[in-house]
């Protein structure tokens, strides 16, 4: 009910922005302060932990719901919802909480930046999350390259162990809690859910196939329920403050408080927390110093991570920054790594070495996303030369969508959404990239990038089995 009110008084308000410093969960992303036990508590963590902790994981999730908190990492799925799917488990059989912080994400820095600065947050957070599923112990899964971040991490753990606040009797609240990291070793696949819990457990990490979801038949075959950094480290503050104070930011449905990362063509990237729903276009010349060269400048912004489509500029002009806005221009919000390209950018090239990056990163579980995402690579490789043929933009589309929705994971989806985001918007610049080869060639280029001298790979020309004596194209 309350939720309905705090989202009816805020229809009237058009612009969603200008989040107080003190309305900040985030006080100490820019290192003003130590990250330390001592000034963590300065700051208001670990403040009352155990009274949370008794409220009971009712009080808790139902503090959830009403935050409208829904997941960071990109899926944006309730929290509230997805923590009560956990069974209720009187008799403390084992049962865990997965973190996620395995950030592969390309463009993506801000989970990162809470392990660094604010690890007490992460650390009391699975401390609440895990009561608020009834779980046994947490799991931080974090990427091997964060090897400094692991060392922070693992510093405040060893604090709050020493403190008493995590392990037999935490906080004096007579819940028993442990904290475990786990460092992967730099698979972006390994970010996945399942092929997450398929790594800790010592396997490959290739997603497994669901149902069984993680909430029945999860890690060590137990229940389980895996969750991004930002979404367990924003819950203490929730629990505080309460949920509707977490739900009057932003708008219906995209409540809260976020971190967004801003890199590319800005002239002051940076790592911001602000609230949801915020214009895009205020959050790039509020906080980032505005496009390098100015707004006309910009050539188009890639909202969310690279696994989202780029938006054209005159989508940026008045789009908000929250799940659904996005959505419905045809993106989505995914990390909030907002990567912003002006008009210097190859824009093809921009999309080619996302599509490497794809093509390197995909286990090799399902066939369309193994073989298509090489496909999707060797064609763009093409595509920013322009020796193709312009139907070949169509067949790159349609080899995007027999990718797309038939993978276990949403891999397949990743790597399809930035080619099909570049066609739709840009397909003028691959078609005229195609006649400037063609005309500097001096004839058409067939299927697979084939001429008449052969086919060219890597500046040398392979010799071509087909005799091109008559040119009937």
């Amino acid at each position: 009910m309350l939720r309905q009110q705090v989202g009816r008084k805020l229809v009237s308000k058009r612009f969603f922005s200008g989040l107080k410093d003190s309305d900040r969960i985030f006080q100490n992303v820019y290192s003003k302060y130590g990250e330390d036990l001592k000034s963590s508590q300065q700051r208001g963590d670990w403040y009352k932990t155990k009274e949370i902790i008794l409220k009971g994981h009712d009080w808790l999730i139902n503090e959830l719901k009403a935050s409208g908190l829904r997941g960071r990492g990109g899926a944006g799925f309730p929290s509230g919802l997805k923590y009560s799917f956990m069974p209720p488990n009187p008799n403390r059989e084992p049962q865990y909480l997965v973190v996620n912080a395995d950030e592969g994400e390309p463009g993506t820095c801000k989970d990162r930046e809470i392990i660094r600065k604010e690890p007490h947050k992460l650390v009391e957070g699975c401390l609440l999350a895990g009561r608020a599923m009834n779980a046994t112990a947490a799991y931080i899964y974090i990427r091997g390259e964060f090897y400094n971040e692991a060392v922070a991490l693992q510093t405040a753990i060893n604090e709050a162990y020493k403190a008493g606040l995590l392990g037999k009797n935490a906080c004096g609240s007579g819940y028993d809690f442990d904290v475990y990291i786990h460092r992967g070793m730099g698979a972006y696949i390994c970010g996945e859910e399942t092929a997450l819990i398929e790594s800790i457990e010592g396997k490959a990490g290739k997603p497994r196939l669901k149902p069984p979801f993680p909430a029945g038949v999860g890690l060590f075959g137990r229940p389980t329920t895996v969750t991004n950094v930002e979404t367990v480290a924003v819950t203490p503050t929730i629990f505080r403050r309460s949920g509707a104070w977490f739900a009057s930011f932003g708008r219906d449905r995209n409540q809260g408080t976020k971190l967004f990362c801003i890199s590319g063509h800005v002239n002051e990237p940076c790592t911001v927390e602000e609230s949801m729903s915020i214009p895009l276009k205020e959050l790039l010349e509020k906080h980032c110093g505005g496009i390098k060269g100015g707004w006309d400048n910009l050539l188009g912004v890639v909202p969310g991570g690279s696994s989202v489509p780029i938006m054209p500029k005159h989508v940026c002009e008045d789009v908000l920054m929250d799940f659904d806005a996005l959505k419905d221009v045809g993106s989505g919000l995914g990390t909030a790594a907002v990567i912003v390209l002006n008009k210097q950018t190859d824009i093809i090239r921009a999309i080619q070495r996302f599509s490497a990056f794809y093509k390197h990163e995909s286990c090799g579980q399902c066939t369309p996303c193994r073989e298509g995402t090489t496909y999707l690579q060797r064609m763009m490789d093409r595509f920013v030369t322009g020796q193709a043929k312009e139907k070949e933009i169509d067949l790159i589309y349609e080899l995007s969508k027999e990718i797309e929705g038939h993978t276990i994971c949403a891999l397949g989806d990743a790597a399809a959404w930035p080619v099909q985001g570049l066609i739709k918007s840009f397909r003028p610049e691959m078609v005229e990239r195609i006649k400037q080869y063609e005309a500097k060639l001096g004839e058409s280029v067939s299927y697979g990038g084939w001429t008449s001298k052969g086919k060219v790979l890597d500046g040398k020309v392979v010799s071509n089995p087909i005799p091109h004596d008559a040119h009937h194209h």
